[in-house]
């Protein structure tokens, strides 16, 4: 006899929210405007390396580590076991919420026990090796997040269900000091004290206690209730540790597939992926970027779209809409649906730049290619009448400009998914609702 073994959930809506392309598309607007509808909002991968910037009638937030959905007082606010967490970052961020009048409690915010801690060592080791690489470096934000990604899968790393346990916790960061200690002298440097780590952990980690819980059980007990769970990725599907620019990519997975299991709820199925990607591209970071623009093109839409770093400030590489990147990023995510970002920024443009191909060795391609081919593509540029017009005050389809809403036609045919929301300013209700 065989046995069918199924999830027992209750068949509420799970949805991801996930970047298309190498991140930065405006994911934390679209979470903070979806979130409205889900009770739960749970980041699952990554740690402070990246920021989503949400506006609204509080003002402007920058949030590297903690859920878009912090921003909505009745939403409940979940930090997964994919997840890396610098503790001292992590209060940092929820002390400038509560200078703002945000309200965060064990209720409203559940960290799991199994994330792993980014500590002050791990950063210490990101900027030796990048100092190491010299010319050849990966574009990291020195932030821990790939040192401690590997310490993870070394199995030499601590969780934050470690903090509960003081009188172990000294002998097993003494253990991985041990092992440290070989590979920072490899760089002439020295691995911090075991007292100066401990110290740490006691001075970040003690007030985060609270929040510290399963989130497994907690997230299953809401689906079993009936109630809508959005997941929030970090970075876009081009920079997959797997699935990416390899090795420019992140050390975590960025899908759509992995977000049930980094938030906690691996036997749980999503019921819809939504993908979010800009009008135009965008990029922080070392590594092929086949539609990049230079010169004055490039810092004029640079300027136009105010593209700088959330998490590091660093000016962004910027070029025209990719449709090879776009469409094999849909792809990565089975996007259901899309939302496009920053229309609004294009409106000084005659003729909006489009990549529509890549060219390699003298042969164009319309796919995606990986490796040393990717290295070696240029781009095939198209131009699209511009629009010339203000569109930050359109509210339904019908009051864009009929050159606007080609555009848009063009980009969803060419990716070959759906676009049901345009972002037309950086503001809450500054967007609109394809028919």
């Amino acid at each position: 006899m065989i046995l069918k073994l199924e999830y027992k959930g209750s068949g509420a809506m799970l949805t991801a929210v996930v970047g298309i392309n190498w991140g930065d598309e405006g994911k934390g607007r679209m979470v903070d405007l979806l979130s409205k509808e889900y009770d739960l909002v749970c980041r699952y991968q990554g740690g402070n390396n990246a920021g989503h910037t949400v506006i609204n009638d509080r003002g402007k937030f920058i949030l590297n580590l903690l859920p878009s959905g912090i921003l909505r007082p009745e939403t409940v606010n979940v930090m997964g076991p994919g997840m890396v967490i610098d503790l001292e970052h992590l209060c940092k961020e929820l002390s400038g919420l509560k200078e703002k009048g945000v309200s965060v409690t064990p209720d409203n915010l559940k960290i799991s026990d199994k994330a792993f801690i980014c500590l002050p060592y791990h950063k210490q080791q990101d900027i030796l090796e990048e100092e190491r690489l010299g010319d050849r470096q990966y574009g990291s934000t020195r932030r821990g997040i790939s040192p401690v990604y590997g310490d993870k899968y070394m199995k030499k790393g601590l969780r934050l269900g470690d903090l509960r346990y003081p009188d172990t916790l000294r002998e097993k960061v003494e253990n991985i000091l041990d092992w440290k200690d070989i590979i920072f002298r490899s760089y002439g440097s020295e691995v911090p004290p075991a007292e100066e780590i401990i110290s740490w952990l006691e001075a970040y980690g003690s007030g985060l206690i609270a929040h510290v819980t399963d989130t497994t059980e907690v997230l299953t007990k809401a689906d079993d209730a009936g109630k809508k769970i959005l997941f929030e990725a970090q970075l876009g599907a081009l920079r997959d540790i797997d699935y990416g620019i390899y090795p420019y990519t992140t050390s975590s997975q960025t899908l759509a597939a992995y977000a049930p299991t980094g938030a906690g709820i691996p036997g749980a199925k999503l019921h819809c992926t939504a993908g979010v990607m800009k009008a135009y591209s965008s990029c922080v970071g070392a590594g092929p970027f086949t539609a990049e623009l230079f010169g004055q093109e490039a810092d004029v839409l640079r300027k136009a779209g105010n593209e700088y770093g959330a998490a590091t400030g660093r000016p962004r590489r910027v070029g025209g809409f990719d449709v090879p990147a776009s469409r094999y990023g849909v792809r990565m995510q089975g996007a259901d649906y899309l939302a496009l970002t920053k229309l609004d920024v294009l409106s000084y443009l005659d003729k909006i730049p489009v990549c529509v191909a890549y060219e390699i060795d003298g042969v164009k391609t319309d796919g995606f290619p990986i490796g040393d081919a990717l290295m070696k593509a240029k781009p095939v540029y198209e131009y699209v009448e511009g629009f010339r017009e203000d569109i930050s005050k359109c509210r339904k389809p019908g009051d864009l400009p009929d050159a606007a809403m080609k555009y848009i036609k063009f980009i969803e045919s060419a990716v070959g998914c759906p676009i049901k929301y345009i972002s037309v300013g950086a503001g809450r209700d500054d967007y609109l609702v394809m028919e």
